[in-house]
């Protein structure tokens, strides 16, 4: 199964445009609309769920928007992920994060959704690398500064 989601906003475009390529797909396409008013007509979909887990466990492939969020919790899944720019999001952060988790080799970045049927057939064949998060000593550090601002008060 082919599993489409496009988080807690709209993305219209991309539940179209893969709406209009799942007869021609290998498998089913289940879609997460989030508050999107196009409704697909070649796969089950719904709004929104306490949680994707399920959905991702059993996709053999995710195409989602370009969010960080949504992105950094497909790639622990270690699922293959075409993420797709919403050019219409405010600040053009995903193209950033796209760029950069494409040339990690972990995703398939699609910038614009002409380009969906080929970065389809792209991901049949790819080798994606697994996605590790970075070691980060954040958690140490706040209660390093935390016990300082303790010692002196005491």
């Amino acid at each position: 199964m082919i599993f489409c989601t496009v988080g807690t906003t709209d993305f219209d475009p991309l539940v179209q445009a893969l709406d209009a390529l799942a007869p021609t797909l290998a498998e089913p396409v289940l879609f997460q609309i989030g508050q999107g008013a196009y409704l697909p007509q070649h796969g089950e979909w719904f709004r929104f769920q306490p949680s994707l887990d399920a959905h991702f466990q059993q996709a053999s492939l995710v195409v989602a928007h370009g969010g960080f969020g949504t992105t950094i919790e497909v790639l622990r899944w270690h699922k293959p992920l075409i993420s797709v720019l919403n050019p219409d999001r405010y600040d053009g952060h995903q193209e950033e994060i796209l760029r950069r988790f494409a040339a990690d080799g972990h995703l398939i970045p699609c910038f614009d959704l002409a380009d969906l049927p080929a970065a389809l057939a792209r991901a049949r064949d790819a080798h994606f690398i697994p996605y590790q998060p970075p070691q980060t000593t954040l958690p140490q550090e706040i209660r390093g500064f935390l016990d300082q601002i303790a010692r002196r008060r005491a």
